[in-house]
This record gives C-alpha cells, sequence and structure tokens, in this order.
C-alpha cells in the first residue's frame, strides 16, 4: 500500500502509459509487415512471375529459405533469435538486452511471413519488454532494476494487447505465465494494464485511419447454444483426453527434433522448413484445398474455418488435424515463434471433426477444443477457460462449464504424460555438521 502511495510509483505508471504509445505502434507495424510479405510471396509473387495462381510446390523453396534465414539469425547474432516455441510459451525470465532485439525480429519476421506454424505473440512479447526495457536505460541509466522489470512487463502488454480480441485476455495471458502472486502481481499488473488498454485503443486508431485492417482473433457468425446437456458434459472427457493425447505428442515430437537438431541448426532448420512444406503439399493434393490451410499460424484461416464448417467432411478435417499437428511440431523444434495459434486452429479443426460424430453441437465443441488444447501446450489452465470461452462467447456463454470439464480433463491428463523432471536432490552434497 506504500508503494501504492508513493509518488515515485505515480511517475511509473506515468512512463508505463508514454512506453505504451511507441511500443504499441510498433507491434501494429510489425504485424501489418508480416501480412503484406505472406500476400507478397503467396499470392502476388506467383502471378508476377508468370504463373497462374500459385503452384503445387511454391511452399517448399520459400520454407527452406525461412530456415536458412532462422538458423543463420540464431547462429550468428546476439540472443539465439529468442527462445525455443518447443519449451512451451515463456513469460518472465529477464527483458531482451538491445543487442537481442535484431536477432528476435529477423528471425519471426523469416518464421511468420513464409509459411511456418508458428504464430506473432512470443516475438511481440519479446520485443515489447526489450523495448520497454531500453526506454528505461535511455531516459535514466541509473533506473533501479525493479523499474526495468515493470517496464518490461508493461512493453510485453501493450505489444500483445490486441491479438486475442481483448486487452484483458493478453494481459491475463501474461499474468498466468509470469507465475506473480500476492503484493508483487498488483504492483507489476497495474502498469502492464494501462499499457494494454492504450495499446489496444492505438491498434484500434491506427486501424481506422490506416485502413489496413485489424489484427484481433474473432470467430464471428456462431450459431446459437443455450443449454449443455448429460451427453456434451461427457464429450468434454472426450474432447480434454483426446486433446491431451494429441498436444502431448506433439509437445514430444518438437523436444525430440530439436534434440537432435539443436548443433546443425543451419543444415536441419531449412530440413525442418521442407518436412512443413511437403505436409502441406500433400494436404493439397489430398484435399484439394489450398496449402495455406496447414501453413502460418491459423489466426486469420480460423474464423473462415467456423464461418464453413459445413463445407468440412469429416475426412478432410481428420487430415487436416493430423497434418497441421505433424506442422506445428516440427516448426516447434527449430523455429522462433508463438505457439498458442496453431494450438487454437488444432483444436477448433478437432472440435469440428468430433461434431460430426452427433450429439454434439458445434459450438461447444469448437470451445473445448480451443480451451483443451491451448492448456495441453500452454500449461495454463485458467488462461484456457477464457480463450475457449471468449472466443465462442457471441454464441452466449452456455460452453463455459463444458469448456471448464475439458480444460480440467485436459491439463490433468497431460501432466500424467509429461515426464517428471529429474531430481537433484540425491546428487547434492550432505551439508557439513554444525561446530560443536
Amino acid at each position: 500500500m506504500e508503494q501504492l502511495k508513493s509518488r515515485s510509483y505515480v511517475m511509473l505508471l506515468v512512463l508505463a502509459a508514454a512506453i505504451g504509445i511507441p511500443i504499441s505502434v510498433g507491434a501494429y507495424f510489425f504485424l501489418e509487415l508480416v501480412a503484406y510479405l505472406q500476400k507478397f510471396f503467396f499470392q502476388q509473387l506467383p502471378g508476377d512471375l508468370g504463373f497462374h495462381g500459385e503452384p503445387v510446390w511454391w511452399p517448399l523453396p520459400l520454407l527452406i529459405i525461412s530456415g536458412i534465414l532462422v538458423a543463420s539469425s540464431i547462429k550468428f547474432l546476439p540472443g539465439t533469435g529468442g527462445h525455443s516455441p518447443a519449451d512451451g510459451f515463456k513469460f518472465g525470465g529477464g527483458a531482451a538486452t538491445a543487442a537481442e532485439l535484431p536477432g528476435i525480429f529477423l528471425a519471426s519476421l523469416a518464421t511468420l511471413a513464409l509459411g511456418v506454424v508458428l504464430g506473432p505473440e512470443a516475438p511481440l512479447i519479446a520485443l515489447g519488454g526489450g523495448l520497454g526495457v531500453l526506454a528505461v536505460q535511455l531516459a535514466k541509466r541509473d533506473a533501479p532494476p525493479a523499474t526495468a522489470i515493470v517496464m518490461a512487463a508493461a512493453g510485453s502488454f501493450a505489444a500483445v494487447s490486441t491479438l486475442f480480441g481483448s486487452p484483458i485476455l493478453g494481459a491475463f495471458l501474461l499474468m498466468e505465465a509470469s507465475g506473480l502472486g500476492g503484493p508483487i502481481m498488483g504492483l507489476v499488473l497495474v502498469p502492464g494494464l494501462l499499457s494494454a488498454g492504450i495499446g489496444f485503443l492505438i491498434f484500434d486508431g491506427l486501424n481506422s485511419w490506416t485502413g489496413l485492417g485489424t489484427f484481433s482473433l474473432a470467430i464471428p457468425h456462431l450459431p446459437a447454444f443455450t443449454t449443455p446437456d448429460v451427453a456434451e458434459f461427457g464429450w468434454a472427457l472426450v474432447i480434454g483426453l483426446s486433446a491431451a493425447i494429441l498436444g502431448s505428442g506433439i509437445r514430444w515430437a518438437s523436444l525430440f527434433l530439436r534434440a537432435r537438431a539443436k548443433d546443425r541448426i543451419l543444415i536441419t532448420t531449412p530440413i525442418a522448413g521442407a518436412m512443413v512444406a511437403l505436409v502441406a503439399i500433400a494436404f493439397e493434393g489430398l484435399t484439394g484445398r489450398g496449402s495455406s490451410t496447414v501453413l502460418f499460424s491459423g489466426q486469420s484461416g480460423l474464423p473462415s474455418l467456423v464461418e464453413h464448417a459445413s463445407g468440412w467432411t469429416a475426412g478432410a478435417l481428420a487430415l487436416l488435424v493430423l497434418c497441421k499437428s505433424v506442422a506445428y511440431g516440427t516448426s516447434l523444434s527449430s523455429f522462433r515463434g508463438g505457439p498458442v495459434f496453431p494450438a487454437l486452429f488444432i483444436g477448433t479443426a478437432g472440435g469440428m471433426l468430433l461434431s460430426h460424430a452427433g450429439g454434439l453441437p458445434l459450438v461447444p465443441a469448437i470451445g473445448m477444443g480451443i480451451g483443451a488444447m491451448s492448456v495441453t501446450m500452454l500449461k495454463l489452465p485458467l488462461t484456457s477457460v477464457l480463450l475457449g470461452s471468449l472466443l465462442v462467447a457471441k454464441a452466449g456463454f452456455a460452453p463455459v462449464p463444458l469448456i471448464i470439464v475439458a480444460v480440467t480433463v485436459a491439463y490433468v491428463a497431460q501432466a500424467r504424460f509429461t515426464p517428471s523432471e529429474p531430481s537433484t536432490e540425491a546428487t547434492l552434497p550432505a551439508p557439513a555438521p554444525a561446530p560443536a
């Protein structure tokens, strides 16, 4: 309470608000650059080269180039391009330094723009946090470490304020991932929420001013859903267990591949890119649907997937879940990006697939799939419930109890599939006896 009453804390809030403005502007144009490059490489460039549309083999050279660029950023630039997404969602543990920011920017841009199955949230958090610390250092070199920690959090909050359609959801994701609790959480959270709110307003204003479009995730045109029944609670158990098995397999595969590739990344990362491309090409050949359905994070493709749910057969959805999962696990092992949006896409497609079995309406199937896959990959149960609930909120809040059950089952089940960390207690030397 004394901290909250102090003049220095008020100044900290002013600084958080000031830092949130340029960081959110930078995040908006970073996402716009990614969207522009995706359209250029996958839609405009084939026509410029004389092709009638995108050739089937087109993703292969682009993803190999992506692997070369990402591996070079990891190998030769400071900071290894940011956290490896195979370790899950990371927030905290120290903000990126100024020297590490170019490597994070280049590795994430090469990942996101050229079709790798990862999202933008992790790079934005790393870049926002690093820029927050850099701003403090430029303003006052002798600033206390606590100020840098708070500004790193504020920068990250501002950068991801609009990705999930609500600044509250983005803030909740960072809060749960950081593990902060007690009075410290309040001291850090208030400047972060302030920056997130300002960032959301900046994104909304830039969208109106530039007309370039919004980057918020939303699922429109959902049918209404009123009351869950006993059978749907049974489906919650099935979806939670299925997501735990699938997500644990994806995570195991990503760690297995990373362990065997990390010493030769200049060779293995382009090979990983080629594997992702070949999976997408195979999906297009087998279904006649574009390879972009498998490629990319799924953030922009998810609304269209749900809107055209009636046009998907159970076989096509099963193949989509399989191909997207393989591409996702391979991308996690070698590239740099966020793990959230591909998990949402796979959970959505999996829910749509199970809704074909009968007795399971589309809306709760999607909400449970999103929540269960999110908690399996992120290990953040409260955030996962919010993700599943808010993304189907336009259909009402009746699916929320089902989503809670699916998330709980998936969270407990994935813990059973995750090997325990080896204990170090047996290897520690015994303490010396106390002197008499």
